[in-house]
């Protein structure tokens, strides 16, 4: 009896290993701004917001699996030790003061300590820093529509549409040399510089949609009529991929969102070159981006 309830406890401590394990690779298996074939967990962080969801997500599935190995060693104990093999008179104890207090203590104290930080980080999703750049994202079937609203008076703002690219002009962009994944690639890219805070608000012109970006933490639904907000600072270069999280129609899966991040210099460069209306420059600077991060990329794949 005593070797069957060492060889469970031993497989319960297998467990627990084999799971910090996969949580230790959850980094590894995650891919930077898209989905990865074999991804065991969230897409890397690239903004405080998720970096702060990855760990609340992270402390919350540890205390998970902390309470099933526990509940689970106690239940092999009694099926062991309470047999009737095992206790053929059984004791007729009732009731326990200490222990009572015990299982309605601790699980308070755990809701307590998995509340402070989620307080903390719905704060924070909500606390909105000021703005170093405002976008309002319009969604409509089945794409989405940008808007670069003018920090100051006299500057100048300007809009696109983001329509997902199609086969023809993703096979187009690869040969290029530039990455163009399946349903997630669109023509016009959201442009965003590096460490600074971007408000987009967020609305819907026909149904509810949804500007789900998992790299930023960001996710708000898109209602018509009524404007939602959200924010984000992107703290690494490179593309990143969301999606319409809200069903809204028959081509619901076809409606991207693709945000790149650059260097303050360029994304002056290419918002002045947007602002002026010469949407072949500034399409001519996403290409060369766009090829200097994907020859960033493959380089760090490399080492």
């Amino acid at each position: 009896m005593i070797r069957r309830m060492l060889g469970s406890l031993w497989a319960a401590a297998t467990l627990v290993i084999a799971s910090i394990v996969l949580f230790g690779a959850d980094a590894a298996m995650a891919g930077m701004g898209q989905p990865t074939n074999g991804q065991l967990g969230m897409q890397v962080a690239a903004s405080p917001i998720a970096q702060q969801i990855h760990e609340f997500h992270d402390m919350v599935n540890t205390l998970i699996i902390m309470i099933v190995v526990f509940v689970m060693i106690l239940l092999v104990y009694v099926m062991f030790r309470f047999n009737a093999k095992a206790n053929p008179t059984p004791s007729r104890t009732t009731h326990n003061t200490l222990l009572e207090v015990a299982w309605t203590v601790v699980p308070i104290m755990i809701l307590v300590y998995i509340a402070l930080p989620s307080f903390r980080l719905l704060r924070a999703q909500y606390d909105y820093p000021p703005a170093d750049l405002t976008i309002k994202a319009t969604a409509y079937q089945w794409y989405w529509n940008h808007e670069y609203l003018p920090k100051e008076k006299d500057a100048k703002g300007f809009t696109f549409d983001s329509v997902m690219l199609s086969p023809e002009e993703i096979k187009e962009k690869q040969a290029e040399g530039i990455s163009a994944p399946r349903n997630l690639a669109v023509d016009n890219e959201v442009v965003v510089p590096l460490n600074k805070n971007v408000h987009v608000l967020v609305t819907a012109g026909d149904v509810l949609h949804n500007w789900t970006v998992p790299g930023f933490g960001s996710k708000v639904d898109a209602v018509p009529g009524r404007i939602n907000a959200t924010w984000f600072k992107a703290t690494k270069t490179g593309i990143f991929y969301g999606q319409c999280s809200e069903l809204c129609g028959k081509d619901h899966a076809f409606m991207p969102i693709a945000v790149r991040v650059v260097d303050d210099g360029t994304f002056k460069e290419w918002s002045s070159a947007m602002a002026a209306r010469d949407r072949k420059k500034a399409h001519e600077i996403l290409k060369r981006v766009a090829l200097e991060q994907a020859g960033k990329k493959t380089a760090d794949a490399h080492q």
